[in-house]
This record gives structure tokens, C-alpha cells and sequence, in this order.
């Protein structure tokens, strides 16, 4: 695809992100590798290499942030070396945007890095894209509240991966001096193809059990004790295994929940996995029961692989699952509706067959790379026309 961009020249771009486990890594590193593909620089900028970044790839560079160990430091300032490597990497490298996935820290070392290159007559662009916690969750802890704000309306283009969190970013920040674009987040149709997967999971471990699957960093809004409630009461009438993937400080609920409720034997907890295709090639149903889902990369994954998501009817997730044709919604916590919806989507093959072709089929035309990636290339453009934003007491 390269060559497809419509600007002048292509773009130096830096891109910083959380680089670990999570929907908003892989959506900037799937991002980077997409950019570069059509031939623009990328430049990572971040403590460790992105977990889905091979290691090697033409026109794509890693620069890690040291932060260094001091006594002076209980906690080492990671904003602080943010900043200074991204300055050392924009003049030495002369980049043209910096793309921030999550407003804090990120666009927050951000303008200090572009501050500084002022000092010295130069400058960058800085792009902020948000994906959720950063404005439902921390932005919005009294703490943090006032420099979120302020990293959102510094950054010379904001973009949200959803409609609910565009709205949500106006509504907790009331920001005046910043137009938030959705720009949703996107799939490699070729990378989530069903019928090009092996299952990896034995069939003797299988067996003739319908797969249920649950992918997530587990945080508390996870609610991954549903996601085993929902599992139980779909096995109580449909012979199935639940493979949970994924980690973080709520396992060791889901572990415990399955415990409980007798079904330890039938759950597969398999730890942080990158190349999750394979495994939602053999899924036949797919659990999302967040009390907030900004958008629910994971559910688009899983519907993009012919897989229905039943899941809560939060946050930006109705943006992804068409209730009753992709998959369904319930209230936050209803784990017996959920339930009885797996139940008779797993007993009718024909309307599974239905659902699961309708799923691939939307997630592809409604969530295509292509035409997600080129909206980030006229996001680049803009930014590039845009005036420098400069300090306004006005606004602060």
C-alpha cells in the first residue's frame, strides 16, 4: 500500500505508546507498521519495544526511554525522560509529528519536548489520540485532572477511538480549545482470517466443547468474574471450555470464581499471548462483560474472525456489536441474559453460521486498516497546515 498518501511529502512520525499488553499498544503499533508500509518514517519512542513489534521492519526505528535509577528519585520521573528522549529523537531525527496514544503521560512529555525544541528555534507536531482510561479512569482522578486538560488542549490534533469517549472527553473536561475526531480503531483483515488458522489448543483437550473465549489486561473493569459466571451457566446446557487470555490483577478472581462454581477443569488461563488469531480462528463465542469498554479492540479481533461477541452494553462497545446481527448486549452484569443468549446461539448451527459471517463481514467493511490508517494520513495532513499552538492564559 505504499504510496497512498495524499500529502505533499511522506511523514516523520514518532509515535509513543504503553508498550506492554493492552488494546491502545497494539492499536499504535499495528498503526506504525501500517504507516510504514506506506512509506513513512516511524519511530517508536518508549521504555521497552512494543509487545507486537517484530523485530525488525523497513522504515520503523525503536528508541528506548532510559530512566535512570537515582537515590534522590523514590520514583523515577518516566515523564521527565519521555520528554528528553523525545527531544533528542525529534532533532536528531527531525520528525514532523509526535502521535501520543494516551494523554497522560504521553502528551504531557510531549509539549515538554516540544517546549524545548522552541528553545533551540525548532518545533513538532503533537497528535494525541485517546483510548479511554486516560479520560474515564485517571484523567478524571482529582489529582490529574487539571494537566489532562491541559496536555489535551496543548496537542495540535486530538483524536478519540470512539464516539462514547469523544462525548465522555467533553463532558468531564469541557475542553474549549480542542476538537476531538473518532477515529476508530482497525483490524488487518488478512492477519484475522478465520479459515487461514489452525486451532492451537489439542483436540484432546477440546474434545467436541464449543470454545468460549475472553481476551483482556484484566483490570477490575474487566468484570472477568462474569466472564466465568456467564461460562458456567452456558456449560450448565451447552458441553463447552473457556479459554481466557490475557493477565493482570484480576486473574486471580477469575481463577477463584471458576473454583467456586466447579468449573476450574474447563478454564484455560494462558497467560499474555501476541499472536492471538490463531486461537479466535477456533472460538465459537466470544465474552466481553466490561463495566466500561471504550471501544473493545479485542471484540472487534474476534468479530473480524467470524467469532459473535455477547457482552454489556457499555461505554463505546455498541459501536462495535450490532446488537442481534454481530452479536448481543445486555446490561452491565447480567450474567443469566448473557448466559441464555450463548445458550441459544450455540444450539442453532444456522443461526450461528448467520452471525458469524455477519460478523466477519462487518468488521471488515466497517474497520478495514486501510481505511482507518488513511485517516490518520489526513489527520497527519491537517496537523502539519495547522499554525503552531502557542500558550493562552484564556484556556487555562
Amino acid at each position: 500500500m505504499v504510496g497512498l498518501y495524499q500529502g505533499t511529502d511522506f511523514v516523520k512520525i514518532g509515535i509513543t505508546c504503553y508498550p506492554t499488553y493492552g488494546g491502545s499498544g497494539a492499536v499504535a503499533t499495528e498503526l506504525g507498521i501500517a504507516l510504514a508500509a506506506r512509506g513513512h518514517d516511524v519511530h517508536f519512542i518508549t521504555y521497552q519495544q512494543p509487545f507486537r513489534l517484530p523485530n525488525f521492519l523497513p522504515r520503523v526505528w525503536f528508541h528506548e526511554v532510559d530512566v535512570g535509577r537515582y537515590p534522590l528519585f523514590e520514583y523515577p520521573p518516566y515523564d521527565l525522560a519521555l520528554a528528553v528522549r523525545m527531544h533528542e529523537v525529534v532533532r536528531d531525527h527531525q520528525l514532523d509529528i509526535l502521535h501520543c496514544h494516551y494523554a497522560i503521560p504521553h502528551a504531557t512529555s510531549a509539549w515538554i519536548a516540544r517546549e524545548m525544541l522552541r528553545e533551540g528555534a525548532g518545533d513538532v507536531k503533537v497528535v494525541t489520540t485517546l483510548h479511554g482510561t486516560d479520560i474515564t479512569i485517571v484523567g478524571q482522578e482529582r489529582s490529574f485532572y487539571t494537566i489532562t486538560r491541559f496536555s489535551i488542549e496543548r496537542s495540535d490534533s486530538v483524536s478519540a477511538v470512539s464516539e462514547y469517549l469523544r462525548d465522555e472527553t467533553y463532558r468531564a473536561f469541557g475542553c474549549v480549545a480542542c476538537d476531538v475526531k473518532v477515529i476508530h480503531n482497525f483490524i488487518d483483515p488478512t492477519q484475522f482470517d478465520r479459515a487461514s488458522h489452525t486451532f492451537p489448543i489439542p483436540t484432546d483437550r477440546v474434545g467436541d466443547r464449543k470454545v468460549i473465549m475472553h481476551i483482556s489486561n484484566f483490570r477490575p473493569v474487566k468484570r472477568v468474574r462474569d466472564v466465568v459466571r456467564v461460562f458456567a451457566k452456558v456449560n450448565e446446557q451447552v458441553r463447552s471450555i473457556l479459554v481466557m487470555i490475557g493477565d493482570g490483577p484480576e486473574r486471580v478472581e477469575a481463577e477463584d470464581e471458576a473454583r467456586l462454581l466447579g468449573v476450574s477443569d474447563l478454564v484455560l488461563f494462558l497467560g499474555k499471548i501476541d499472536a492471538i488469531a490463531p486461537l479466535l480462528a477456533g472460538a465459537h463465542l466470544f465474552l466481553l462483560t466490561s463495566d466500561k469498554e471504550s471501544f473493545g479492540l479485542s471484540a472487534l479481533e474476534a468479530l473480524a474472525s467470524g467469532v459473535p461477541v455477547i457482552g454489556a452494553r457499555a461505554g463505546g462497545l455498541p459501536e462495535v456489536v450490532t446488537h442481534g446481527e454481530t452479536g448481543y448486549l445486555f446490561d452491565v452484569g447480567d450474567v443469566n441474559a448473557m448466559a441464555d443468549a450463548g445458550v441459544a446461539l450455540l444450539t442453532d448451527s444456522h443461526k450461528w453460521q448467520t452471525m458469524s459471517d455477519a460478523a466477519a463481514s462487518d468488521a471488515r467493511r466497517r474497520f478495514s486498516q486501510d481505511a482507518v490508517v488513511e485517516q490518520y494520513e489526513a489527520l497527519y495532513e491537517q496537523t502539519l497546515a495547522k499554525p503552531s499552538t502557542k500558550i493562552s492564559t484564556a484556556s487555562t
